[in-house]
């Protein structure tokens, strides 16, 4: 059965006219937006103990301390403003009128666009709150990026946005990807992303973070996810901006593990070719989302279940794991671009470069256009392949960019890429670890 999807104004006098429901609004950055949504639908005394918005750095500092990063949107703020605000109101609202009420802080930290559309807006929202009176609190936190070309809308968004989650902490806890729909309910598409979502606290006591972030991939929320060894999802742009990035990419139910011999050659060829740091270094394997949605595109529980085993599995090697639903390499270098990084290594194995240039795969009227638009899309932000052999099983012969078939067509493109260095073969690597195709 369909879910009904409240307006917001409802949302809002709904919490409002609740007698157990009651918190503070604390906003930075982009005006008092959800606030102003309660106080817009009416009796929102019953509400709000306290709204504020401290703009200027030193109140911002003097009220949550100083951020030592120098950044003030960011989960660090958040969480300060979210642990000051909650701690107000457990120490002063102890009469006998609050026992029964379900205490919660709500806070935002947001760049909304600057005038001269300069910036990259986005903001770190959340709340603590209390699912029973008295009970310890939990948090539900999520990182978003306000997509739309206009200030004032940006701002509608916000305040939203803020609606939805105070209502689905409060309505939707303890279903947890309702709680994560109805994040955007009543929102345009392609007006917001969500990227990441962090909840802790014992209502969530039994909530697989891994699958909350996949989800957000599965719905169209979010375009990744990253997981770092032990299993929590990272904000992608507090990881990867400005590293030196190498990744090796996976697909979804592959029946063989990742060649780590091969890609452990790849990524000291990566360092050794670019002289990278291993401090500047982010080494990642990408499991493919995208084949599975195009085979269904609402996926089941079970396969949620399986990328996020899929992700444990690949954790439990030491690695970095993102999850993506980038069917081509070049979506993947447009991602990555967003985070300025120095150098980008995507391990491939050569069979799907092999597919590439075979003119046979693809309408010939249109071929050459999509290869060029491939190429540009990939090698123009700042990317290198390294191509992985394969063992032909046909004739039993090792495949590498020496002898890979070629299209005619596409052949004077190919060697100008291989002479370049944007295409670059695996180095003394051990026969014995090449797998068969």
């Amino acid at each position: 059965m369909a879910r009904e999807i409240f307006e917001t104004k409802r949302k809002a006098l709904r919490i409002n006219l609740s007698e157990e429901i009651y918190g503070t609004f604390a906003e930075i950055g982009a005006g008092q937006e959800v606030a102003r949504n309660f106080f817009n639908a009416g009796a929102a005394s019953g509400t709000i103990a306290k709204t504020m918005s401290a703009y200027d750095m030193t109140f911002s500092d003097a009220i949550y301390g100083v951020e030592g990063s120098g950044r003030y949107v960011s989960r660090s703020r958040l969480r300060k403003m979210l642990e000051h605000e909650y701690n107000l109101l457990t120490e002063r609202l102890t009469a006998e009128k609050y026992q029964g009420r379900r205490l919660f802080a709500f806070a935002d930290t947001v760049a909304a666009l600057n005038f001269s559309k300069t910036n990259d807006p986005h903001g770190w929202i959340g709340i603590r709150f209390q699912h029973e009176a008295g009970s310890a609190p939990n948090d539900i936190i999520f990182h978003v990026r306000l997509l739309d070309s206009d200030n004032s809308v940006q701002q509608k968004v916000l305040g939203i946005l803020g609606v939805n989650l105070v209502f689905a902490a409060y309505f939707y806890m303890q279903d947890v990807q309702t709680m994560i729909e109805s994040l955007v309910d009543n929102l345009s598409p392609g007006s917001v992303e969500i990227d990441l979502v962090k909840v802790s606290g014992p209502v969530f006591e039994k909530v697989n973070e891994r699958l909350i972030n996949l989800y957000l991939i599965a719905k169209g929320f979010s375009k990744a996810a990253i997981f770092n060894p032990e299993g929590s999802a990272y904000q992608s742009k507090d990881f990867l901006y400005k590293k030196d990035i190498m990744i090796l990419r996976t697909k979804y139910r592959q029946k063989s593990n990742p060649n780590f011999d091969l890609f452990n050659l790849a990524v000291e060829q990566f360092k050794r070719n670019l002289h990278i740091q291993d401090s500047n270094l982010v080494v990642m394997i990408e499991v493919l989302m995208s084949n599975a949605l195009d085979e269904n595109p609402v996926l089941s529980h079970e396969d949620l279940v399986y990328f996020a085993e899929r992700a444990e599995y690949l954790c439990g090697t030491g690695n970095h794991v993102l999850v993506s639903n980038f069917t081509r390499n070049h979506y993947l270098a447009e991602y990555l671009s967003q985070f300025k990084p120095s150098n980008v290594g995507i391990s491939t194995n050569i069979s799907n470069l092999r597919n590439i240039f075979n003119s046979d795969q693809y309408n010939k009227a249109i071929y050459t256009d999509e290869l060029l638009a491939y190429i540009s899309g990939l090698f123009s932000k700042n990317v290198k392949l390294y191509a992985y052999p394969y063992l032909n099983k046909k004739d039993n012969q090792i495949i590498t960019t020496r002898n890979m078939p070629v299209s005619d067509e596409a052949r004077p493109l190919f060697d100008f890429l291989i002479k370049n260095n944007y295409i670059i073969d695996i180095e003394n690597y051990d026969e014995r670890h090449v797998k068969t195709v």
